[in-house]
C-alpha cells in the first residue's frame, strides 16, 4: 500500500533531537516493514507558535497551494496515496492536508496521537480548534498512546471512526547495553532538553526534591542543553558541591551507554505526553522515578519498573526516591523487570502487530463511510 506519511507538528527528517521526531521515524520504519511503500510529506510543517488569525490564514493558503500541487502530480500520472496517515496534530499544529486530500481520494484517514483541547475551543484558538475537530470527525481510525488522550478523542468515536490503542514503543539499531554493576554511591541519572515551560518545571521541581535528599549518599548526572541551561543550573547550584554532574548535550548514540552506567532514573516529567527516554532508561535497566503526570503512566509499569507518585505530591516523589535509594535489592530487582518490559512489551515487533490490524480498521471504516455517504445522495 502507498502511504503517505504527514507531520504537522515537526517536519520529517529535519534532522533534531526530540521524542516526537523519533517517534515519527519508528512509525515509518515499522510501516515500511509491513510492506507498505511510505512517502513523508516533506515541508508540510504547520506549527503555529500563535494565534494570530493572519498566521493561520497564510497555513490554510499555503495548504491549499500544497493540495494542488499533489493533484497536479497526480493527473499527469503519479500514483497517488492509497491511504492518509497523520501523526501529532493538535491546535497549534492542525492537519491542514489531510481531511482535504482523504476526501478527494476517498482513501483511508489514519491519525496518531492526536489531541484535543477543550479549553482551546472558544478564545483566541477557537478556529484552529475548529479544524483540529473537523479532522478528529473525518478520520477513519485514530491511535492513542495515552489514556488522557483517549478520553479527548471519546467525542470523535462512531461508527466509521475507531479508536485503537498504540502504547509507546521504542527501537534499537542494537539491543541496549545492560545497566553496568552497582556503585557504592547510588547513581541518578537524567535526560532532557532545557527549554522553557514543561521541561524547566521539572528540573526545578528536581532541584527541590534533591535538596531534600541531601542526608542520602547519590550523585546525579544531567544530560541535556538548551536556552535555559543558566536558569537550571542555578536551581542546584544550593546543592553540595560533587552531587550533580552537567553533560550537556550528547549524540543520541551516546545516551543509552550513558544511561546504562548509572542505577536510578529520576525525571518528575510534569505534564508529559509520555517521553521516550523513560522506555530507553529502562531498556539498559534503570528503575524509574517519576510523577503520574500526563502520559508518563504510559511507558512504565508503577509498582514494577516504576515508582510514580501522585502529580504534584513532592514529598510523595521524596519518598519513592528514598526509598530506591535506600535498598539496593529493589534497585535491582526493578531493573530487570524494567529491561523485560522495555524489549520484549514496548518494541517495534509489538508496535506492528497493533499497526496491521489498524491499517485494516481504518480501510473498513473508510467504505463504510463510503456507503453511508452514497446512500445518502440517492435516499
Amino acid at each position: 500500500m502507498r502511504i503517505a506519511f504527514h507531520t504537522p507538528l515537526n517536519a520529517y527528517g529535519d534532522g533534531r533531537i526530540s521524542g516526537d521526531r523519533r517517534m515519527a521515524r519508528q512509525l515509518v520504519a515499522v510501516l515500511t516493514g509491513l510492506g507498505h511503500s511510505v512517502e513523508p510529506v516533506l515541508a508540510a510543517r504547520d506549527f503555529m507558535a500563535s494565534s494570530d488569525a493572519e498566521r493561520l490564514a497564510r497555513h490554510q493558503h499555503e495548504a491549499a497551494a500544497r493540495i494542488e500541487s499533489l493533484r497536479a502530480r497526480w493527473r499527469e500520472g503519479e500514483p497517488p496515496p492509497e491511504l492518509w496517515f497523520t501523526y501529532h496534530n493538535y491546535y497549534k499544529a492542525p492537519d491542514l492536508l489531510g481531511p482535504a486530500v482523504t476526501a478527494h481520494l476517498r482513501i483511508p484517514y489514519v491519525v496518531a496521537e492526536a489531541s484535543d483541547a477543550q479549553r482551546r475551543a472558544s478564545g483566541d484558538w477557537a478556529a484552529h480548534t475548529h479544524i483540529v475537530r473537523a479532522g478528529l470527525a473525518a478520520a477513519d481510525l485514530h491511535l492513542y498512546f495515552t489514556d488522557r488522550d483517549r478520553q479527548g478523542l471519546e467525542p470523535w468515536r462512531s461508527a466509521q471512526t475507531a479508536l485503537m490503542e498504540l502504547p509507546p514503543f521504542i527501537a534499537f539499531q542494537d539491543e541496549p547495553p545492560a545497566r553496568a554493576s552497582p556503585a557504592p554511591v547510588p547513581r541518578l541519572v537524567t535526560v532532557a532538553m532545557m527549554r522553557e515551560g514543561t521541561k524547566e518545571n521539572s528540573y526545578r521541581v528536581l532541584a527541590r526534591l534533591l535538596a531534600a535528599l541531601t542526608d542520602r549518599a547519590w550523585t546525579l548526572t544531567i544530560i541535556g542543553d538548551g536556552r535555559k541551561r543558566g536558569d537550571i543550573e542555578q536551581a542546584f547550584a544550593d546543592l553540595p558541591e560533587g552531587r550533580v554532574a552537567w553533560r550537556g548535550a550528547i549524540p543520541h548514540d551516546r545516551v543509552v551507554a550513558e544511561l546504562a552506567a548509572h542505577d536510578i532514573f529520576v525525571w518528575p516529567g510534569v505534564r508529559e505526553a509520555y517521553g521516550l527516554v523513560y522506555l530507553e532508561a529502562q531498556a539498559v535497566g534503570l528503575p524509574i522515578v517519576a510523577f503520574d503526570s500526563g502520559g508518563v503512566s504510559a511507558t512504565v509499569c508503577d509498582g514494577t519498573t516504576a515508582l510514580l507518585a501522585a502529580e504534584g505530591d513532592e514529598p510523595g516523589f521524596g519518598r519513592a526516591l528514598r526509598r530506591l535509594l535506600d535498598d539496593p535489592a529493589l534497585r535491582m530487582t526493578m531493573g530487570k523487570a524494567a529491561r523485560s518490559f522495555a524489549l520484549t512489551e514496548r518494541n517495534p515487533a509489538r508496535a506492528s502487530v497493533i499497526l496491521e490490524r489498524a491499517l485494516a480498521v481504518a480501510a473498513a471504516n473508510r467504505r463504510a463511510r463510503e456507503a453511508v455517504g452514497q446512500s445518502e445522495q440517492t435516499s
